[in-house]
């Protein structure tokens, strides 16, 4: 029996285009995290920009590993 295998480059693309595009999201939020709530200096006003960047991160992680266990 000969099985043919078949690549779907169209979907194959718009899953590297979104993981690129994902990874560069998530690494700006985690660079503007450490620069607003990792410094000392930080203003009060920047702090909660900088959690709420590290909470979306966190999210976004939390996201993909339900996808990967569901």
């Amino acid at each position: 029996m000969h099985l043919a295998m078949t690549v779907e480059w169209n979907v194959l693309g718009q899953v590297v285009l979104v993981s690129v595009l994902l990874t560069v999201v998530l690494v700006g939020l985690f660079s503007v995290g450490i620069r607003t709530a990792g410094r000392a200096s930080a203003t009060a006003a920047a702090r909660p920009l900088g959690l709420v960047s590290f909470a979306l991160c966190a999210a976004a992680v939390g996201y993909g590993i339900w996808i990967v266990a569901t």
